[in-house]
């Protein structure tokens, strides 16, 4: 079944690559505004032991709107990493009983559409999948829960068929582990509606009635 917390690791592992941008951005700007007297201090003792060599390290000045530029960048990765893996919702897919089979078809291209499918326990599941991604990372899916690792042809549709059991949410990705989807098993109980007891209510109604009038 699928851990929460592997789901927030694809998050963890994003934010901390956006934040490095960012620092990567800050250092860099950083750099550019070291003091003048830093680079003055350093070519004097320098021209002392050779006045005939040029200070290899001379300050370089970045306009002010690069500086903003850059900043404003790290900033806009970081936020669209956040949306990508925290705010934006996947495609979801409720599985249409044909038959006696819970069947739902997806489209591989450059990930899975949709990736989130929504089935009863209890029933058989046919998932077909259409592979239009030549990549050799989607060439295969795989079911870890229910032991399944099926190859997937080119401009073909492949059934992936199982029955689950047990409620829950359970993954199924790529044979890398780059892309991945998500089964949302829910329960097949439905709690009985109050019919029986509007219906028995005329019946006890009466019951008081008779005895009253006894």
């Amino acid at each position: 079944m699928l851990n929460k917390s592997a789901l927030n690791k694809s998050a963890f592992w994003g934010t901390l690559v956006g934040f490095g941008f960012l620092l990567g951005a800050i250092s860099g700007a950083l750099a550019a505004e070291l003091p003048a007297e830093h680079n003055g201090e350093y070519s004097g003792e320098h021209n002392m032991t050779s006045p005939a060599t040029a200070n290899p390290f001379q300050r370089i000045d970045q306009p002010l709107t690069n500086k903003i530029a850059v900043t404003l960048g790290g900033l806009g990765l970081i936020g669209l990493e956040l949306w990508w893996f925290l705010l934006s919702k996947p495609k979801s897919q409720t599985a249409q009983a044909q038959d006696g089979i819970q069947e739902v078809a997806i489209i591989v291209d450059g990930g899975y559409e949709p990736s989130r499918i929504v089935v009863q326990a209890g029933q058989p599941v046919r998932l077909n999948f259409l592979r239009r991604d030549p990549s050799s990372c989607l060439e295969e899916v795989r079911l870890p829960d229910f032991h399944i690792a099926q190859s997937l042809t080119l401009n073909q549709t492949t059934a992936v068929e199982f029955t689950p059991t047990v409620p829950g949410s359970y993954e199924f990705a790529c044979g890398m582990n780059m892309f991945r989807g998500v089964i949302e098993v829910t329960s097949t109980h439905v709690a009985s509606e109050p019919e029986n007891s509007s219906s028995q209510a005329p019946t006890a109604l009466k019951q008081l009635k008779q005895e009253y009038s006894a």
